[in-house]
């Protein structure tokens, strides 16, 4: 009898426990891409320069009966970011009708103090907004530790209230606030288009014909510019010849005519 029960009771101790698999969606590529402008601003003390840059809108989104996702990304010509950073995820939970913005890590983007962070959280609230206005949004943990310094503290927080997010501390020393807000259809879905603007495929192509026209142009006055001095230089050398030959003769004469004088 012993035997006999301890025996299912060793092969479930050794059961091997379900893995947990990432979801699908996680791994899908951007399908729609569009063109930023991120306007020339003054340098900023904490930040430094800010000058004129172009960025890669991003952006993939799957539906089910059960749940929705969207995904926002930013990529820099210069270099690509972490995974962590320039990335919004948007989670809408169909059958509990709650909509999570960025679940495992706050939005972090580079660079920053741009507007860029105003920009992905108006541009989640639009599409959330289409179809689940009346979802409700969960609430999300900010920690001290995801912002490099309290200046940056500060403009999170202001980028987050600007949006109709609500910031709370939940201590005097200001380590730990929670982001909440009501339902969807009270976040504030736009963005100061003066610092971050959205280029049309039009104006994209408006741009490249417009670059193009002025390297040709720069093009054709380089050779210009070139052939005259390449004159220039021809003529510096028929002129130092000539002057050359004249130093020569004068010497010549001046030579000859002491040549005659002490005769």
């Amino acid at each position: 009898m012993t035997a006999d029960i301890a025996e299912p009771l060793d092969t479930a101790e050794h059961a091997e426990k379900p893995v947990q698999t990432e979801h699908a969606w996680l791994s899908l590529k951007p399908e729609h891409f569009q063109l930023l402008r991120l306007s020339a601003l003054p340098a900023d003390r904490e930040t430094g320069l800010r000058p004129l840059m172009f960025l890669s809108f991003e952006r993939v989104e799957r539906h089910s009966a059960e749940e929705s996702f969207l995904r926002l990304t930013l990529s820099l010509v210069s270099h690509s970011a972490h995974k962590e950073i320039n990335t919004l995820e948007v989670w809408a939970d169909h059958q509990r009708k709650e909509v999570r913005i960025n679940p495992e890590l706050p939005l972090r983007t580079e660079p920053s103090n741009r507007g860029l962070g105003r920009f992905m959280l108006a541009q989640a609230a639009r599409w959330a907004q289409k179809r689940w206005s009346h979802y409700t949004l969960a609430n999300q943990v900010l920690l001290v530790k995801h912002t490099s310094n309290d200046a940056a503290r500060l403009r999170r927080d202001h980028a987050l209230q600007a949006q109709g997010f609500t910031v709370s501390y939940e201590d005097a020393v200001q380590m730990r606030a929670s982001c909440s807000a009501g339902r969807v259809s009270e976040l504030h879905n736009d963005w100061n288009e003066k610092k971050v603007s959205i280029i049309s495929t039009i104006d994209t192509a408006m741009m490249l014909h417009k670059a193009d026209q002025s390297l040709s142009e720069q093009s054709t006055q380089i050779k210009l510019y070139h052939d005259q001095v390449q004159q220039l230089k021809s003529e510096d050398n028929t002129l130092r010849f000539t002057i050359s030959m004249l130093i020569v003769f004068a010497i010549f004469q001046a030579a000859l005519l002491i040549w005659i004088a002490t005769r």
